[in-house]
C-alpha cells in the first residue's frame, strides 16, 4: 500500500499487470497509449479500479468512473493524483 504520496507509473504499471493478468504488457505500454486498443476490457477495467483504490488507499468518486479514466496511464496517474491530493 502508498498512502499520501504521488501516484507512480510504476506502481500503476504493476496494478495494471495484475488486473490485466498480463493480457497488456503494462511494463512496455507508452504512458500516453490507449488501454483500450491494446486490449485492456470493461471487466480489466473495474479491476484496475480496484487495485488501485487498493494499492493507493482511496475511493475514486462516482465521476471518475468513466471509460476516459482508464484509457491510459496518464489519465490514470492523473486521475488517482486527483484523489490522492484531495484528502
Amino acid at each position: 500500500m502508498n498512502t499520501g504520496s504521488e501516484p507512480s507509473v510504476a506502481a500503476i504499471r504493476e496494478v495494471l499487470d495484475e488486473a490485466t493478468t498480463g493480457a497488456i504488457d503494462a511494463q512496455e505500454i507508452a504512458t500516453d497509449a490507449d488501454l483500450y486498443a491494446a486490449g485492456l476490457t470493461s471487466h480489466q477495467a473495474v479491476q484496475v479500479m480496484l487495485g488501485l483504490e487498493d494499492h493507493f488507499d482511496i475511493e475514486l468518486p462516482d465521476e471518475l468512473m468513466v471509460g476516459a479514466t482508464f484509457a491510459s496511464i496518464d489519465s490514470i496517474r492523473a486521475a488517482v493524483a486527483s484523489v490522492v491530493d484531495g484528502r
